[in-house]
């Protein structure tokens, strides 16, 4: 692994410590069917990551302070230990029969440290996302759906909430904010809970799943889209690797 591939999960790591954030987050599955079969996915990058960019805080006083000590750095494409690709979202793409409830229980998209976490979020269409401002400091959540409603709320009190609602499934979405250019997050949507967003080891578990051929896509931001068929039975367990290529 490159030395900017190790700085990249340093400094994610440094930011999860300092901010009490996770790299990614999904909508367990919960709602699936128990006794299904289970695919167990890898995401990993081939070749040398690119250089981790610097994030100029300092319009902002305190977003400037937030990261004194260490630099924000861009979080594109943030890899792990043997290649592991963070950050990517996997799912169940076509295959997925019936009609599944969505959870009642908020997903949190929190603005803490001038930073978006988590950067890459997979929800159930219908299910509440609680937007929470950790931060001293004016931000404003702006959404950029193509299918669902967009908003753009401006949050200028520590400790505020807000919480919407996308009602319908749709691929990733861009979140910005238009008071620091450099916050950035994605969500996406959908209409099952077949569905994960890639930890700090490249893994994503997607359980419970009805017996089946499935259309299985990795997406992510920069490295695009990946898919592949694959077949899973009742009990069964199948591992499958998404391999993008660095360098580029």
């Amino acid at each position: 692994m490159t030395r900017w591939s190790v700085l990249a999960v340093f400094t994610t790591a440094a930011v999860i410590s300092a901010y009490g954030t996770s790299v990614g987050t999904t909508a367990a599955a919960t709602q699936a069917p128990g006794g299904g079969g289970r695919i167990m996915v890898k995401v990993v990058l081939s070749g040398s990551a690119p250089a981790p960019a610097k994030v100029q805080t300092g319009a902002d006083p305190f977003c400037a302070k937030a990261h004194q000590t260490a630099p924000l750095l861009s979080q594109v494409v943030q890899v792990g230990a043997d290649g592991a690709l963070v950050d990517a979202l996997v799912f169940v793409k076509d295959g997925v029969t019936g009609t599944y409830s969505a959870p009642q229980t908020p997903v949190t998209l929190d603005q803490r440290g001038c930073v978006y976490t988590p950067h890459v979020i997979g929800m159930m269409a219908g299910q509440p996302l609680q937007i929470l401002n950790s931060d001293p400091t004016l931000h404003n959540i702006h959404p950029l759906p193509a299918i669902n409603p967009g908003f753009n709320i401006g949050m200028p009190i520590q400790g505020m909430k807000q919480t919407r609602v996308f009602p319908k499934p749709e691929p990733a979405f861009h979140v910005k904010c238009d008071v620091h250019p450099w916050m950035s997050a994605y969500i996406a949507t959908f209409a099952h809970p077949f569905f994960g967003v890639s930890n700090a080891q490249g893994t994503v578990e997607l359980a419970n799943l009805p017996a089946g051929t499935f259309q299985l896509q990795a997406w992510h931001e920069k490295y695009g889209v990946q898919t592949q068929t694959i077949s899973v039975a009742a009990g069964e367990t199948k591992q499958v690797t998404f391999t993008y290529k660095g360098g580029v």
